[in-house]
Formats: structure tokens, C-alpha cells, sequence
């Protein structure tokens, strides 16, 4: 069984603040530091940390052929990853002294991915295999067909979270990821309780199991009636970048090794706590020996 993530590869600025920019104002930084990044490759990489087999697919342009070449070394299998004349995405990330940030997002090549890449990439697998998605490539309405017509098992992460997203065939999707912010506004309600969040969005797809990220709050898990929450493990934050992608990769690496649930959400929250108290994207996430 194999985790194909069909998804971003960016590289990350990350700029050490004394407070996230405000709107008018020229701020110095502290620190500046290049990273690999992107939530796909994240998620590969975390994925990977966590003894899952993945393959990666996406698309780079000239200048982040080394984004490629790191997460190969990582064990993820990368020849589904393409080479566009577009710049490669990168973003451009504020880290204030609490651990928060602030992101800006530029797609470049990731925004090439067409719906031929998604027939011929998803084409090479088929049932028994899982797709992790994120929202931050382009064609995703067609990746999304393709899957359910080759019985793919899809987990869905829509972040960032736009408009668009609800109008993609999610029918086909097994299992959301979703923060607050992402579930209120897929579920099509305002800011709410977390429970009914998740209530909300099991009525809307039933058939798919919801995991609610809840940051310092831990987590919420619910498939069919049961109900699973999980508390965050006390950390003092460096960098709160990757944690969601760690915590996703670590639950589904488990997830799709049999583990119980419950035991993937245990693992996934102590590889996030470590992820937090590092900074970088995926220079911070933790392998598998180090959760021991």
C-alpha cells in the first residue's frame, strides 16, 4: 500500500520578527533563513519520518531542483515530480518570538499541475492506494475525479482554505483535515464549538471521517460515532511551521499501517510538539526514533 501526496513544493524565507508586520510598517529582522517547504513536501517528508512509503508528484521550476533532490533523501519516491520553465513556489514566513507566524504564498509552478499530469500521475496507482491532498496546487477538481474513478483512498487537507474549495467534487474524500477556521468554513456555518464543527461536517459528508486540529487545544477525531479527543502535549514554541503538516503525516503514516486511531493520534501529537520547538518547515519535523 502506498501514500502518493500530489502536491507543493516551495521554498521557504523565514524572517524572525519582534511582531508580525502590521499593515504601512517597515519592520527590521532579526534572522533570515532559507528552508525547504511547501505543505506537500512537508507532508512527504513527514510522511517519510514516519516509516510511511511515499511518492511525491508536483512541479518545480529551474532554481528548486534541490527542494526535489531533499526529499528524495528523505526515501520519498520524487519521479512524478515535474520541471516547469514558472518560477518554483516559495513563501515568505514572519516568526515572531512567541512561535507564531504569518505566511505569504507565491504558487509559481505548482500552479502548472494540469489535468493531464493528474490522468497520468494517478494512472500508476489504484485501489488499496492513498492520495493526500492540500490546496495549494492547481487542477485539484481534476486530481479529485481521477481518484475516485481509480478507487484511490483520498485524505484532504484544504488549506489554505478558499472559496473555491467547496465547490470541488468532495464526495470522493475519506478523510478531512481540517483547523477551525477550515472546518467552519467548509461545514458552512461561523465560528463555532469544535464538536459542532465536526457534527456539521459529518452531516454534510458522511461517508468521510473528520480530524479538527485544534493548536494548543489538541485535537478532535470522529468517524462514524466515534469520537476521539486528543490533548496537546505543553511545549515552549520556536516555530509553530510544519506542525500541522507533522501531525498529518504522522496520523496518516500510522492510519495506514493499521494502527487504531487512538495510537495515531498519540504519535502525530508528540511529533508535532517536537516539530514546534525547532525552527524551519521541514527541518523541524522529527523522525520516528525520536518520538521514543
Amino acid at each position: 500500500m502506498s501514500i502518493l501526496v500530489f502536491g507543493s513544493l516551495n521554498i521557504d524565507h523565514v524572517y524572525k520578527v519582534e511582531h508580525l508586520v502590521r499593515p504601512g510598517e517597515t519592520l527590521p529582522s532579526t534572522d533570515y533563513r532559507r528552508f525547504q517547504g511547501g505543505k506537500g513536501a512537508n507532508q512527504s517528508v513527514a510522511l517519510a519520518r514516519a516509516g510511511a512509503k511515499v511518492f511525491h508528484a508536483g512541479r518545480i521550476g529551474p532554481e528548486g531542483l534541490w527542494l526535489r533532490d531533499a526529499i528524495a533523501a528523505e526515501g520519498v519516491d520524487v519521479s512524478h515530480v515535474g520541471l516547469d520553465n514558472e518560477p518554483t513556489g516559495h513563501a515568505i514566513i514572519q516568526v515572531d518570538p512567541a512561535g507564531e507566524n504569518s505566511i505569504l504564498l507565491f504558487g509559481g509552478a505548482n500552479l502548472t499541475v494540469t489535468p493531464d499530469d493528474a490522468h497520468y500521475v494517478l494512472s500508476q496507482f489504484g485501489e488499496g492506494d492513498w492520495l493526500l491532498l492540500q490546496n495549494e496546487i492547481s487542477s485539484l477538481p481534476a486530481i479529485l475525479r481521477e481518484a475516485s474513478a481509480r478507487q484511490l483512498t483520498v485524505a484532504f487537507n484544504p488549506a489554505p482554505m478558499t472559496p473555491e474549495v467547496l465547490d470541488y467534487p468532495l464526495e470522493g474524500v475519506s478523510l478531512f483535515v481540517v483547523n477551525e477556521t477550515e472546518g467552519a468554513a467548509l461545514a458552512g456555518i461561523e465560528k463555532a464549538p469544535p464538536a459542532s464543527i465536526v457534527d456539521k461536517l459529518r452531516v454534510r459528508y458522511p461517508d468521510a471521517a473528520i480530524l479538527l486540529t485544534l493548536g494548543g487545544e489538541g485535537s478532535l477525531f470522529a468517524s462514524g460515532e466515534k469520537r476521539i479527543r486528543t490533548p496537546a502535549q505543553a511545549v515552549e514554541a520556536v516555530d509553530t511551521t510544519a506542525a500541522g503538516d507533522t501531525f498529518i503525516g504522522y496520523f496518516l503514516a500510522d492510519l495506514v499501517a493499521g494502527q487504531p486511531a487512538a495510537q495515531a493520534l498519540e504519535a502525530a501529537t508528540r511529533a508535532a510538539a517536537l516539530c514546534v520547538s525547532r525552527p524551519g518547515a521541514a527541518a523541524s519535523i522529527p523522525r520516528r526514533n525520536e518520538l521514543d
